[in-house]
């Protein structure tokens, strides 16, 4: 399995995001998965057809979340919606965890 984390320099919400996946990979028995931190910029954004704002979740080079993206190539926060129907700057533990249980 191959898990990535898409983030703008600087995004405040890149450490959640990392720390949220991190332990639903081990939650789910991947932890040895790494997760691989890309830092996309103005100049990188157009090769960079899957990032939908910052951060984006790859999981095998798939958006588990694209339902919910605003738009897609945005130098922008991402925002995700919880299970309560809340945003929030990361998905939750449990969202994540079923996403990797797929």
């Amino acid at each position: 399995m191959r898990v990535e984390l898409l983030v703008v320099p600087d995004c405040p919400h890149e450490g959640v995001a990392a720390q949220r996946l991190r332990q639903a990979l081990d939650a789910v028995g991947r932890a040895g998965t790494r997760v691989e931190v890309r830092r996309v910029s103005a100049e990188t954004v157009a090769g960079t057809p899957e990032f939908a704002g910052s951060p984006t979740i790859l999981v095998d080079g798939a958006d588990p979340f694209a339902e919910q993206a605003a738009a897609a190539g945005a130098l922008s926060c991402r925002m995700y919606r919880s299970e309560a129907g809340d945003l929030a700057g990361a998905p939750s533990v449990e969202q994540l965890r079923r996403v990797l249980r797929r």
